[in-house]
């Protein structure tokens, strides 16, 4: 057996992203279970975050908080500003202290998915200056399925259906999260993977990636193609 790597002095930071039903939590947990079965420390966690303000969020997107008076949800301005005070609270106690212990950090979403989904009803240059203090992973997988493949998925895996899964909504996002990576990609490695096969091959796409980024020295991961 070869010895287990040795942390670096800072941990690496890798963000699985798409639409709702493109797979990435499950795709969190196996890359999770093989980098571990590897010998290297994993911290996984998902956005928004079990915080008090991420709470908030998976209240609001399933209609338990609302506008006063029941007008409606809450304003697109007042979401994005609650995403990017989650993400605050949630670098500082779970996502920073996990990567100087050199842990690789494996989150379900992050600033993409404000740019995409906030940013398909704001202007998207201001949903990405209330996240100026967000870090940069050191790798996004965007795991890329067609909004009908998506919509199966959900469906199927059931639950209360929340503010973004109509299809129109859904169809916006998909364009959104096009320009959402154009703009992010100029400052972190955005890697596009294809979805729609099973989800073995899925795991087995993302860890190719995963695995030339953590067999490069820290500081390198802008050179993984």
């Amino acid at each position: 057996m070869s010895p287990a790597p040795k942390p670096a002095a800072r941990g690496r930071l890798i963000v699985l992203e798409g639409l709702d039903g493109a797979g990435t939590t499950t795709q969190v947990e196996r890359l999770a279970a093989a980098l571990r079965a590897e010998g290297h420390p994993v911290f996984t966690t998902r956005e928004p975050s079990d915080g008090p303000v991420g709470v908030l969020i998976r209240q609001a997107l399933t209609g338990r908080v609302v506008l006063p008076g029941g007008a409606g949800p809450l304003a697109p301005e007042t979401l994005a500003l609650l995403y990017a005070a989650d993400r605050t609270d949630h670098l500082r106690a779970r996502v920073l202290p996990a990567l100087e212990a050199g842990q690789v950090v494996l989150s379900d979403r992050s600033v993409l998915s404000s740019l995409a989904y906030q940013g398909a009803s704001l202007p998207m240059e201001w949903v990405e200056a209330i996240n100026t203090h967000a870090v940069p992973a050191d790798l996004t997988l965007f795991v890329e399925v067609s909004i009908e493949v998506a919509a199966r998925r959900r469906a199927a895996r059931g639950g209360p259906e929340e503010l973004f899964d109509a299809e129109e909504k859904q169809r916006r996002i998909s364009r959104q999260y096009a320009a959402a990576i154009k703009l992010r990609g100029k400052r972190e490695h955005v890697v596009r993977i294809d979805g729609d096969p099973s989800v073995e091959a899925v795991t087995e796409a993302c860890l190719t990636r995963v695995r030339k980024l953590l067999g490069q020295k820290p500081g390198r991961a802008a050179a993984v193609r």
